[in-house]
């Protein structure tokens, strides 16, 4: 009879333990990346009596908690450097004592020196760009981006108008003309305008064109490269052909001291012609060309995938950096240590790491959070239930103390 006391107070114990349990991960209702903590009651050992057909059990053990790494819901935000993980998979931060720690809470931000880091300080492990390159074959490390950096001018050696020129134009006297210009940059960042004139050939279905840039920016005139832009009968460009070299300017003697240049007229977008003659108005749709000039970095925004996106002044994007993302196939085996972090323990598969989206990694969405998995509803009944367990295991202590008085009472 007496057992009852020890089987009562094994409940209390538990059921007190579970309640702890709820508490927590009400108290992290608001925590992003936050994984609830589930609960598994078993009984302790029961003795067996007479020829084994009473059984008595001596209570119930400690709960075991796991914590339930169910997908989180992925809510917006407005900042840049936010990240959530939408499938399985964490990110790698390492402390500043040197440890790896796993985390699913993308709250992200740059300190100034660069590196990118969680809310607590943690150094967030990834890929950066080392001269201009990026990739992911080699060993993760901290990401750092060029905070404060200015990007080099880079010059330019093509450009290109998508165009029609009118088959109507005449010849005259005088002939129709139409010209067009763009702006490119030399290899100090500095624009120049290259102007491209356009005169209607006595050639059927023929243009004269001049390429030229403006004497100004040159120590002597710089001469003009010309030729002829011939079109077939359904108004396709014929000559220069795909497979003829494009017209070049070579600009040499910049008055800024920047090098020589040399500029190609892309005539063709593949195999695909940019310029046609039909019936209609001579006018420029688009036009392009490879150069920038000088730029300072004007923001830094991490990009769904996982890669970090810097934007500067000339309107430039350029990844300089990419998260790495661990996975790990029993995930419920990791402790959690704080900080919304886990180490691995001695249960712990090894991690395997990739970029998102890779292997059976989920993906990263950039400027969003993933919110806590505690479902209040579902906390609150478990609340009322181990309340009521405690209270029923209460009601088995006194009882039985009240038997056990009149058990001593029976000898007065």
């Amino acid at each position: 009879m007496f057992t009852s006391f020890s089987t009562a107070l094994s409940a209390l114990s538990a059921h007190s333990t579970a309640v702890d349990v709820v508490a927590n991960n009400l108290a992290n209702l608001n925590t992003i990346g936050f994984k609830a903590n589930a609960l598994t009651f078993y009984d302790q050992v029961s003795a067996a009596f007479g020829s084994g057909d009473t059984q008595i059990g001596f209570g119930v053990r400690r709960p075991v908690t796991s914590r339930q790494f169910t997908q989180g819901a992925v809510q917006s935000t407005n900042s840049a450097l936010d990240a959530a993980i939408q499938g399985d998979g964490f990110l790698i931060v390492r402390t500043p004592a040197g440890g790896l720690l796993y985390t699913r809470a993308g709250s992200l931000s740059v300190d100034r020196d660069g590196n990118l880091l969680t809310g607590k300080g943690q150094q967030v492990q990834g890929w950066s760009e080392k001269n201009g390159t990026l990739t992911s074959n080699g060993p993760i490390g901290p990401i750092v981006v060029p905070v404060g950096t200015i990007r080099p001018p880079k010059a330019s050696t093509s450009f290109s108008f998508d165009m029609n020129l009118n088959a109507a134009a005449t010849a005259g006297p005088p002939p129709d003309t139409f010209n067009t210009s763009i702006q490119v940059f030399d290899t100090l960042g500095s624009p120049i305008v290259a102007t491209v004139n356009l005169v209607k050939s006595a050639t059927p279905n023929a243009w004269d064109y001049s390429i030229s840039i403006p004497d100004s920016v040159v120590a002597s005139p710089v001469t003009p490269v010309t030729g002829t832009l011939t079109f077939g009968a359904g108004g396709i460009l014929v000559t220069p052909a795909v497979t003829d070299p494009p017209p070049a300017l070579a600009v040499t003697g910049l008055l800024n001291g920047a090098q020589p240049m040399n500029l190609a007229w892309n005539l063709y977008n593949g195999a695909a012609p940019r310029i046609t003659q039909f019936t209609a108005s001579s006018a420029v749709a688009a036009n392009a060309q490879d150069g920038n000039p000088a730029a300072q970095l004007t923001q830094v925004r991490l990009a769904d995938g996982g890669r970090i996106v810097a934007t500067y002044s000339n309107g430039q994007p350029q990844v300089v950096g990419q998260l790495a993302m661990a996975s790990i196939r029993n995930p419920e085996s990791l402790l959690a240590v704080g900080d919304n972090s886990f180490q691995l323990s001695a249960r712990s598969a090894l991690p395997a790491i990739g970029e998102p989206n890779t292997g059976s990694r989920g993906g990263i969405l950039g400027s969003a959070l993933e919110s806590s998995t505690v479902d209040i509803a579902r906390e609150f009944t478990n609340l009322i239930v181990f309340q009521r367990g405690y209270q029923a295991n209460t009601r088995v202590v006194t009882t039985t103390d009240e038997i056990s008085q009149e058990t001593i009472n029976l000898k007065r």
